[in-house]
Order: structure tokens, then C-alpha cells, then sequence
């Protein structure tokens, strides 16, 4: 069985890949919850659908998110009631875009949770609807919400804490951010610790190690189990040549006192996992790489072709399990 600890676009596309080079069914996709919102009255799970249209070919490839095909006619409705919305008031905001289509599945989505089913009994649900085979676990079913606090700045945000996604969309993450806090995740049970020790091999997706990966190793067990089984665990840098190909990793890096590069990334993960893989483009920092006593693999790890992804997969995966026949 192949573990992947997963959040946003660049895990689901590794996933995609994964999917076409081994058995849908021998993989399971543990994914970050921590951006979770809610809007409108609406449950949404980001990271989730995301993983899940890309998995089921439904993914809009240009944005990385939302359906394809989609339309906006209850989005652009909205804006009817900005002048008529009382200073304060949650209602309607247009700051997060929800597609016509996407609505459906956080209708359903909302409803089960209001009906009493867990997080990961609906998303169960969500995965047969769209026809797949590989399980799409969140990492819990409790609330967790990633909570930024933004540095002084010249921001209306400026010293507050705000929430992950008014950081990510509404301030389209041009805020400098002076830390970061999981709400809830001193409390809240990881879903899926027994998958973790059973797997052959467990992949740290190539995912913002801080606000992705971050959540699931905050809760309680993950990173002593990912240690106990570290010559078993395999991360993919997201960062390529000092930069993140989507996204605000390499900033957020910096604010937070980590250098942005692959080494940076090899010294975040080191105590968890034994084995890098990163790009062509930061074969000269191998050996710095290496003096954090991790393991390098080094392949092209831009996807930006299903090939390329597919490659991706296969050399990741036999890293691992070549590593293993030779003890």
C-alpha cells in the first residue's frame, strides 16, 4: 500500500500520475484539511475537491481548480446585494469564487455533515460519485483551520490574524506572514495513523510543507510514526531553484526564518523522512542535501505534462522499494 500526505494542486497532480503507474486501489490520499471554510452556510474542503477532480479528469488544468466547463451565474448574482449589505455582515461575499457546478458538491457535502456523517464518511461519498478507486482520506473529522498572522505591513490586515483562505484568495497571499497557528490541532485525532504504519511506502507530496504538509504533522502521533518509519518515507520538494511553482511556499519560507530552496525543505523533513527527490534544475545542492542525512533523487519534477508526472510517480515509488530489496 502507498501512503501520500497531500494538500492543493501540485499533490493532486502527483497523485494523478501515481494512479496510472500502480493500482488505483493500492493508494491512499490523506489530505490536508486545514483550509477548510465555510461560506455561504457551505462546507467546503478545498484540498480535497481539488484532489478529487483531478483524480476524476473533472479539474479546470488551466486555474488548477473547480471544474471544467464551469459557469458563474450564482457568483455574479451576488454582487446584487453588495450595496444593500449591512456594514459587518457575512453575507454574500464574492471574494471566493464557487462555479455553478462546484456548488453541487459542497450542497451535498454540507448536508451529510449537518445529517451527522463524519468528514471522512462524506468524502468516501464524494470519491464514488466521482468513480474512483484510490481512498481520499482527510486528515481528521474534527476542525482544524490554519490561522495566519499577517506582519506589519501596509495592509488593512496588517498585525492581524486571519483565516488561510482570506490569507490565500481574498489577500491573494501579498501579505507578509509572521507566523502561522493550526486552531484546533492540539486536540484533534489524525484519521489515519494506522495506514501510515502498515503502508510500503509513504510519499510526502510535492505541498507546502509549511501550510499543506504542516497541519498533518501538527497533529498528535504523525511525525513519531513518520519517524519510526522514515526509511519508508519519500518527499518531493515543491520548491524548484530557490522558487515555488504555485503559490506563496517560497515566501512564506523566507518570513518564517526557513531558506527557500531544496535544502531548506530537506531540513524541515529530515527527522521524518529519508529520501528527497528534486528537481534537475538543483542538482549543484545535492550534497547539501545529503548533510542533513536525507537520501537524493533527482528527476524532473515539473508536471507539466501527464508523462512527465507519470515518470514522477515511478521513480519516486521505486526509490523507496529498491531500497528496501537491497537490505
Amino acid at each position: 500500500m502507498i501512503s501520500v500526505l497531500a494538500g492543493g494542486v501540485g499533490a493532486a497532480r502527483f497523485l494523478s500520475g501515481l494512479t496510472r503507474v500502480v493500482d488505483p486501489q493500492s493508494v491512499t490520499a490523506i489530505v490536508n484539511t486545514a483550509d477548510d471554510t465555510i461560506l455561504h452556510g457551505l462546507n467546503i474542503s478545498p484540498d480535497i475537491d481539488t484532489v478529487t477532480y483531478t483524480l476524476s479528469n473533472a479539474i479546470d488544468t488551466e486555474r488548477g481548480w473547480g471544474l471544467r466547463d464551469e459557469t458563474w451565474r450564482a457568483m455574479k448574482s451576488l454582487a446584487r446585494f453588495e450595496t444593500v449589505r449591512p456594514i459587518g455582515s457575512l453575507a454574500a461575499p464574492t471574494w471566493f469564487n464557487l462555479g455553478d457546478a462546484d456548488l453541487a458538491t459542497h450542497f451535498y457535502r454540507t448536508v451529510r455533515l449537518q445529517e451527522g456523517a463524519t468528514l471522512t464518511q462524506v468524502t468516501d461519498e464524494i470519491r464514488r460519485a466521482f468513480n474512483l478507486q484510490v481512498r481520499i482520506i482527510p486528515m481528521s473529522d474534527e476542525i482544524v483551520s490554519t490561522e495566519v498572522t499577517v506582519a506589519n505591513c501596509d495592509s488593512v490586515v496588517s498585525g492581524k490574524t486571519i483565516s488561510f483562505q482570506e490569507y490565500f484568495v481574498r489577500y491573494q497571499h501579498s501579505v507578509p506572514v509572521q507566523s502561522v497557528h493550526f486552531r484546533g490541532a492540539d486536540t484533534a485525532i489524525f484519521s489515519a495513523l494506522d495506514e501510515l504504519r502498515t503502508s510500503d511506502v509513504i510519499v510526502i507530496a510535492p505541498s507546502n510543507p509549511i501550510v499543506s504538509i504542516g497541519p498533518l504533522r501538527a497533529l498528535a502521533g504523525v511525525d513519531n510514526v513518520l519517524a519510526a518509519r522514515r526509511d519508508s518515507v519519500i518527499a518531493i520538494s515543491p520548491i524548484i531553484a530557490g522558487a515555488a511553482l504555485k503559490g506563496p511556499a517560497d515566501r512564506m519560507l523566507v518570513e518564517l526564518g526557513h531558506e527557500a530552496s531544496v535544502v531548506g525543505v530537506a531540513r524541515l523533513y529530515s527527522p521524518i523522512c529519508a529520501t528527497l527527490v528534486i528537481d534537475n534544475a538543483d542538482q549543484d545542492r545535492v550534497a547539501e542535501i545529503e548533510a542533513t542525512g536525507m537520501r537524493c533523487i533527482v528527476t524532473n519534477t515539473v508536471m507539466s505534462d501527464p508523462t512527465i508526472a507519470n515518470n514522477l510517480a515511478r521513480v519516486t515509488i521505486e526509490s523507496v522499494m529498491s531500497r528496501k530489496e537491497q537490505r
